[in-house]
């Protein structure tokens, strides 16, 4: 799996490789993503592309792993990779929300390249030996969270929002990262935690003596998924027949959005991106069986409509290929729209002399009032 990887260590230095060609795809000799952290889905995703496309194009891709939205952000706006395997923090990205809210980062004009939704969810997965078999169950317990990932906590207040409940009905328990959240649930600081159900540290949980259980968030409780979807808009209902513990004789009912979700910087080299989207696409025969959730990234399993726009030279293959309608191109011109509205209101805060947590709370009201204006709802206010 790990072969065409090269030392997290090394540089990139884009003059000093070789472009691997085929056809009309351009790529460097080393490419550099981040991703989460080694043993989830996303990171070994990569991994298996990177090896389709050592295989293919000679190119060695390199998987930084991150342990939070800002860790794996951070060298994409350092030009240090050139894409994210991301989750739901793309959206927190572009919305200038929760940790990207502050003086240091603000809404990001991110671009999505492509994406996976396979047949897992991104769900709230529980230890069996906690008892948890229906979301209101999760009253009086151990909720994990992660330190400066939004993703994986909004996941969580959204699934006890689902229940009708709130942060304060639980037993929050905050870790320093993904994976030792998971280490958590194995050795019994925590009952529940988000996570993908595919997710690498969900099967030592169900090989572990608690065991594991995914308590359903039935799509017939429109009252929960109107819950669910005030704390998290990016979430839709989907049924997963892939996962830990999951098969098609025994789906879980609950939510999911793509994930990993392929991101990229709006000014990211034209030729480069319209090369990586192709060779992620043209190459998917040669990757799809490395892991069971890669059928995510199969065309009919595209997301185009979501919540975050598509980078251009991306929109230009998906039309070649005839996979982009001008329904498509309005909601997307849309969001870049909103995301320049977004960039317009954050460019007045230069001059606040405000403390971080003052400058937070005045930035929340002017974004607020900035896309209202244009008749956007903040989501958050």
């Amino acid at each position: 799996m790990k072969t065409g990887l090269i030392s997290v260590a090394s540089a990139i230095v884009f003059g000093l490789t070789g472009l691997a060609t085929a056809s009309d795809v351009k790529l460097p000799g080393t490419l550099a993503w981040s991703a989460y952290n080694t043993g989830t889905t996303g990171y070994n995703q990569s991994v298996a592309i990177g090896k389709a496309l050592k295989d293919k194009y000679g190119v060695n891709l390199r998987v930084v792993p991150g342990k939070n939205d800002i860790s794996r952000m951070s060298p994409l706006r350092t030009n240090k990779v050139q894409f994210v395997a991301n989750g739901g923090g793309t959206y927190f990205a572009s919305e200038g929300v929760f940790n990207f809210a502050s003086k240091a980062w603000g809404p990001q004009k991110v671009r999505l390249v492509m994406s996976a939704t396979s047949d897992a969810n991104i769900g709230l997965g529980t230890a069996a030996d906690a008892n948890i078999r229906k979301m209101s169950d999760l009253k009086g317990k151990r909720v994990g969270i992660v330190r400066g990932s939004p993703a994986l906590t909004i996941g969580a207040q959204a699934a006890l929002a689902f229940a009708g409940l709130t942060f304060d009905d639980v037993e929050v328990v905050e870790f320093g990262g993904y994976g030792a959240m998971w280490k958590g649930m194995v050795s019994g600081q925590v009952d529940a935690a988000i996570a993908s159900t595919v997710s690498g540290p969900t099967k030592k949980l169900q090989a572990s003596p608690r065991g594991i259980y995914w308590p359903d968030w039935p799509h017939d409780d429109k009252e929960g998924w109107k819950r669910l979807k005030e704390v998290a808009p990016y979430f839709v209902p989907h049924v997963a027949t892939l996962g830990t513990g999951i098969s098609k004789d025994k789906p879980y009912e609950a939510g999911s959005y793509p994930y990993p979700i392929l991101i990229t910087q709006d000014d990211q080299d034209a030729e480069l991106v319209y090369s990586m989207v192709k060779a992620i696409h043209t190459e998917y025969d040669n990757y799809k069986d490395a892991l069971p959730a890669m059928s995510g990234w199969n065309l009919d399993r595209q997301t185009f409509k979501w919540a975050v726009p598509y980078h251009e030279a991306a929109v230009k293959y998906w039309k070649e290929i005839g996979a982009w309608t001008a329904d498509m191109d309005a909601h997307n011109n849309a969001l870049i729209d909103r995301q320049n509205t977004l960039a317009d209101a954050w460019a007045t805060m230069g001059s606040k002399d405000l403390s971080e947590e003052d400058f937070k709370t005045e930035w929340m009201k002017v974004r607020a009032a900035a896309l209202e204006a244009k008749g956007m709802n903040p989501v958050w206010k």
